[in-house]
């Protein structure tokens, strides 16, 4: 039996859900809240999401999420592109960028190593990462994985195949508590974790 007058407030409620940590309740408070006393809230939030769905896509450098060919940071040319930081989600970069400690240029994995889940290197974009390295002017490359433990293996592995090319390797480690995400991070903990950061032996 159906709980609602309308199909379309039901759909509505239902595609809200896919939002995470929104369950059906907090789904229904949104929709209802839109529909009483914002309406052109959510018209606005309509279109700027089909805009983006549309329009968003991967840095063809960094592989951020950008509307261009090249995002806003690889673009500035005030960032050390002899430093690149390997971050597994665009929420790290925001994190890190936050604590504003680091000023140098990033790679975004958009994982991290689960070959039980059928993600490999070449999912989250090791070999384009190589080929930025092997391009030259890339002094250092710091390894900004979780501490999970897909993340350490996500860093052992491309530590090893970056120290294959001689590059300098560092991790982040003081600060970042075992098992946790950066996006959870408060930003004086990330800015001592990379200032504080280690050379992959």
């Amino acid at each position: 039996m159906s709980l609602t007058s309308s199909p379309l407030l039901e759909q509505l409620i239902e595609a809200l859900r896919c939002l995470p940590g929104v369950g059906p309740k907090s789904a229904q408070r949104m929709a209802l809240h839109l529909l009483e006393r914002n309406r052109q809230g959510g018209r606005n939030l309509a279109d700027v999401l089909a805009q983006a769905m549309e329009h968003i896509g991967r840095c063809d450098n960094c592989r951020n999420f950008t509307d261009s060919k090249l995002c806003q940071l690889c673009l500035n040319p005030k960032r050390d592109r002899g430093l690149i930081c390997v971050v597994e989600t665009p929420a790290d970069i925001l994190a890190i960028e936050g604590c504003g400690g680091f000023n140098g240029s990033y790679h975004v994995l958009m994982g991290h190593l689960s070959p039980i889940d059928g993600i490999g290197p070449e999912q989250i974009g090791v070999d384009h990462l190589l080929q930025r390295v092997s391009a030259g002017d890339v002094r250092e490359v710091v390894l900004a994985t979780g501490t999970t433990v897909e993340g350490e293996a996500t860093a052992y592995f491309i530590s090893e195949r970056l120290k294959a090319l001689g590059a300098t390797v560092t991790r982040i480690a003081h600060g970042v508590p075992l098992g946790g995400d950066l996006e959870y991070i408060d930003g004086g903990t990330l800015a001592h974790a990379l200032s504080g950061r280690q050379r992959v032996m």
